[in-house]
Parts: C-alpha cells; structure tokens; sequence
C-alpha cells in the first residue's frame, strides 16, 4: 500500500505528463486511479485547489499557480496535498526564472521529507538552479561552484537517478567555466606584470583542470615565464571564452566526471 508520504509524489509524477493531454480530464483520470475521485467533485478541499493549481501549472501559469499552491500550504499544511504544494511551488519559481527563491524551496523540502522519493530530483533542480545563474568569467564564479557541489551530491548519492546523464555533463561543462574563469585572472596579472602571482594561478589551473581547453595555454604561458620571457600581448590576446560552454558538447564524456582532469569528488 502506499504510504501517505510517497502518495503525493506519486500524484506529482502522474501529474507530470498531463500537459501531453487535456488538463482536468487527465487530472480526474489521475486522481482516480489514486482512488480520490470522491474528492474531486467537493470544492475547496485541498485536493480540488490541488486540481486548480495543476491546471494553471500545465498550462505556464506559474504566477497563478504559484499563488494557490502557497494558498494550500498556509491553508492544509499536513494535506497530501500540502506535500505537493511544496514541490510545484519550488518549481513554479524555477519556472519564473526565480533561482534564489527556487533555491530556498527546493532545500526546504529536502531538509523537511529527507527520505522522500523526490529527493534526486531535487538535488538536481538545486544544482540546474545554479547552473542557470553561472555569469561570465569575469564575475563571481561562486554559482558554478555551486552547481558543481550539488551535481556531485547527485551523482555520488544517487548513481542510478534519471537526471544523470545530464547532471555529469552539465558539471564538466561549469569545470571548464571554472578553468576559463583561472585563466583570465591569470592573464590579468600577465598582462599587469605581476608574475608570481600569475605563475600561481597558472599552476592550479594546470593541477586542477588539465584537461581543461585552456590547460594547454597555461603551459605555454608557464613555459615563457620560467624561461624568463613572458609573453608581451594586448589584453585581448589572453581573453578565453567569456561565456559558460554548452553542456550537450560533453553528454558524450566519460560518466567517470575526469573530461576536464578533475576528480568528481572535487
């Protein structure tokens, strides 16, 4: 029999696939084969607003959706219901393009239903979540950081989930954004003649990122430095790619995490 905690979820993975059909049609469908048909012709109960929010939900209304769904958490808290709420509001603001609060919601329910069916997915909408607000190697590279800790969580406790393929390629893609990310404050201190500094920044990009795309550059660079030539260059001669790289170009790597040289651990 299915417990009172897995039954929500199972509600939400049904309810997943209805946009491939007629909103309330394949939710009454659902919510039969769950055995709750005699809920939903009662109204305002938390499995008929559960029924409103999905519809809006399915059809991109997040803003809406999102509304009701916090309505039946302040309202059922303890409802299967409220259980589901949790989840699809934490996606409504992914959705939104709302990562931070995405973020929030999406611990919450960790931290509150640890042993829940739906915690890979979670893990893996906090790691996407971070991955989506990686910005140029110019700023703060603390989200790829981010992401890298939450797609190793995924893929060292959760080996087996459905999101991996794609966790693994999205993580080496935000490595190599890191090691682009070293190379250019590397060549900064190249370009402002402070070496030493720039030789250190060198050395743990090659230590960290050897197989990085631009490993090979920090050795040439590394070699001029030692010979005691460094290289003489505009600014734009050291300028790695800005932008995060496209994660579909490593989905063909090796599951192992080391395209980039750096143990999925790390």
């Amino acid at each position: 029999m299915i417990s009172n905690i897995i039954r929500p979820l199972t509600v939400f993975l049904l309810l997943a696939g209805i946009p491939l059909f007629s909103g309330c049609a394949a939710y009454n469908s659902t919510m039969q084969y769950l055995g709750l048909s005699d809920k939903i012709s009662k109204t305002d109960t938390p499995d008929s607003l559960a029924m409103d929010a999905m519809d809006d939900f399915n059809r991109g209304e997040y803003d809406n959706a999102l509304k009701k769904f916090n309505d039946i958490r302040d309202r059922f808290p303890f409802s299967q219901a409220g259980l589901l709420a949790e989840l699809k509001s934490a996606d409504c603001q992914y959705y939104l393009s709302h990562y931070p609060e995405a973020i929030a919601l999406y611990e919450d329910f960790e931290n509150n239903h640890p042993t829940n069916e739906a915690i890979p997915y979670i893990i893996f909408q906090v790691g996407i979540s971070y991955y989506k607000q990686i910005d140029t190697i110019d700023r703060d590279p603390g989200a790829a950081k981010n992401a890298i800790n939450s797609f190793d969580k995924l893929i060292n406790g959760y080996p087996q989930a459905p999101y991996i393929t794609e966790a693994r390629s999205r993580r080496l893609a935000a490595l190599n954004f890191l090691a682009n990310h070293e190379f250019y404050v590397a060549g900064f201190y190249v370009r402002t003649d402070e070496l030493k500094e720039a030789e250190g920044r060198y050395k743990y990009l090659i230590k960290t990122y050897p197989e990085s795309s631009v490993a090979g550059k920090a050795k040439e660079i590394m070699a001029a430095i030692d010979a005691g030539n460094p290289p003489r260059r505009t600014w734009r001669d050291w300028l790695p790619d800005l932008a995060l790289p496209d994660w579909h170009s490593f989905s063909n790597l090796s599951p192992g995490g080391t395209a980039t040289g750096v143990p999925s651990g790390q």
